[in-house]
């Protein structure tokens, strides 16, 4: 039978190493036992938070991997019932949310990494495509960001029209859309491309101009009009 929590030495246990030497002392394993709370007969709550890391068959120890998992997927291993699957789900929300740029209004987009850092942690995330515009005014400082669609794991579809109505509505003068890769690859499609290009071209006669059009991958990101040249061949 397993040793249990209470057992172990005081330096040894999660919550009250926590409360000696500070939350980095823990690794991801005590902090998700903290969570977890209780574990099984035959496991601590620190055993069974390791079972859930080496569950991913890419990279151990891999916190992200974690916020891919439905309730469903975690309760599927022993010892983590629907309440502890809920309680990880809601962790891993409360995660994403903190990295989530508020105050995006203050910033200015003078490269595309700018942007780039402020959508990655909310994006490298998601399952499914999603769209966003992002109206700036003429010194390029973010005005608003909007979702504009949501698709499935592999292509989300917005109209043209959909995506210019945000800028032409608030008089804006530019605007950049952005979208996730879900397969974590950031490399632009052929459709990606191709739209880009057409979106660019009307956008023109309506008095707009798009800036750019970055491809969110996980903790990675292309521009196309960078990668591909698009300043140079718009016209």
């Amino acid at each position: 039978m397993s040793i249990k929590i209470k057992e172990l030495p005081k330096t040894e246990r999660p919550y009250e190493k926590l409360e000696l030497y500070g939350e980095k002392a823990l690794s991801n394993a005590e902090l998700l036992a903290i969570i977890i709370k209780t574990g099984t007969k035959n496991e601590t709550s620190v055993q069974l938070a390791q079972k859930l890391l080496s569950q991913n068959d890419t990279k151990a120890e891999d916190l992200n991997y974690l916020q891919t998992l439905t309730i469903e997927e975690l309760m599927q291993i022993k010892g983590i019932g629907k309440v502890k699957a809920i309680q990880l789900k809601a962790v891993g929300e409360i995660a994403i949310r903190m990295f989530k740029t508020n105050n995006y209004k203050t910033v200015t987009i003078k490269q595309p990494k700018d942007l780039a850092e402020i959508l990655m942690s909310e994006l490298k995330f998601e399952k499914n495509e999603i769209i966003k515009v992002v109206v700036l005014n003429n010194k390029n400082v973010v005005l608003k960001i909007k979702d504009i669609a949501l698709g499935g794991s592999n292509f989300a579809n917005a109209s043209m029209k959909d995506i210019l109505i945000e800028p032409i509505k608030m008089k804006a003068p530019k605007f950049i859309i952005v979208h996730n890769h879900p397969s974590g690859d950031s490399t632009p499609s052929t459709q990606d491309i191709i739209f880009t290009r057409n979106l660019y071209e009307n956008a023109k006669m309506l008095g707009v101009e798009l800036i750019d059009h970055l491809v969110i991958g996980n903790m990675n990101y292309t521009s196309i009009f960078t990668k591909m040249f698009l300043n140079n061949t718009k016209d």
